[in-house]
């Protein structure tokens, strides 16, 4: 009996040992941070790895994860400049940058940012109309984020990017907006066939001219190579006819100079006279002109005569 009391109690001390382990020695987990208060106040902000807490004196009052996360809102109506009453919804990225903070700066921070875009998100769509609203997206996510990481410095919070999710107009809004970009794809489209046309007239007017203009060219170039043709055809003739001219003219001197070197008689240059006078005399011309020695015809007679009978 005695030695089972003894195993009880020795059970029992150990296990109240390992409980006092495990609560004074801490194993701190990557991208956590835990916060240690001895007797009350902040000691220290502890990082991952292996850490031995005094016992009885220092506690882990808050964990503290330092990964970024992610707050989605629910819808909220907001009203626009132009009275225009729009439901939005955001999502907020950020992160703890400071344990400290984020345990002392305040009692419900994540309450806090929630509050802190609603609020902000409505004073910056109030200042914008409906249309601005719809197209400036953008900006409006770029001044929330400024001023929520600006106003959550005090809470060892870091906000990285607020983007907003949906921008709901009334339906009434929605349909009179649906509508109205209906007719202004109706009339880009008709612009668009409009210009389509334009251009397609000027290409067949341009394609048009430079016809003519081709044309024009090509019976220009066509006159100049038949002007061109004309005159070399003419400049060929006239050598062609000086070349007979000059063929005859030498045929001619030279039966002068066989007619000299022959030394006719006076027999032969009258009966070469004769022969003119007959050529003249065939009954073609009109007109006859009977030279003025006509009286020398007998004796033209006779000497033919003699030169025959020679």
């Amino acid at each position: 009996m005695t030695t089972q009391i003894i195993i009880g109690v020795i059970v029992v001390f150990a296990i109240a040992i390992i409980v006092f382990l495990s609560y004074y020695i801490r194993i701190v987990p990557q991208t956590q941070v835990y916060v240690v208060e001895r007797l009350g106040s902040y000691r220290t902000s502890l990082g991952a790895g292996l850490h031995l807490l005094v016992p009885f004196i220092d506690s882990v009052v808050n964990k503290v994860s330092l990964k970024e996360d992610v707050l989605d809102y629910p819808p909220q109506p907001v009203i626009t400049k132009d009275n225009v009453t729009i439901q939005v919804d955001s999502v907020v990225f950020f992160q703890v940058t400071d344990a400290k903070l984020f345990t002392y700066g305040a009692s419900r921070p994540i309450l806090a940012i929630q509050q802190l875009t609603a609020t902000t998100l409505r004073n910056i769509i109030g200042e914008m109309d409906l249309d601005g609203t719809l197209t400036s997206r953008d900006s409006i996510n770029a001044k929330i984020t400024r001023i929520l990481d600006e106003a959550s410095d005090k809470w060892g919070i870091k906000v990285n990017r607020v983007e907003l999710k949906n921008i709901l107009p009334p339906p009434a809004i929605q349909d009179a907006m649906e509508k109205q970009m209906k007719a202004e794809r109706e009339r880009r489209e008709a612009i668009l066939q409009a210009e389509g046309r334009k251009k397609s007239e000027i290409l067949i007017a341009e394609g048009e001219k430079q016809a003519q203009i081709l044309r024009a060219e090509a019976e220009k170039e066509q006159a100049i190579l038949k002007a061109q043709a004309e005159k070399e055809k003419q400049i060929l003739e006239a050598a062609g006819e000086a070349e007979a001219i000059l063929s005859v003219q030498q045929a001619l001197a030279d039966s002068i100079k066989m007619l000299n070197e022959a030394a006719p008689t006076q027999e032969v240059l009258t009966i070469k006279s004769l022969e003119a006078f007959a050529k003249a005399a065939d009954g073609k011309a009109t007109k006859l002109i009977i030279p003025s020695q006509i009286q020398g015809i007998a004796g033209l007679a006779a000497a033919l005569k003699d030169v025959v009978k020679e």
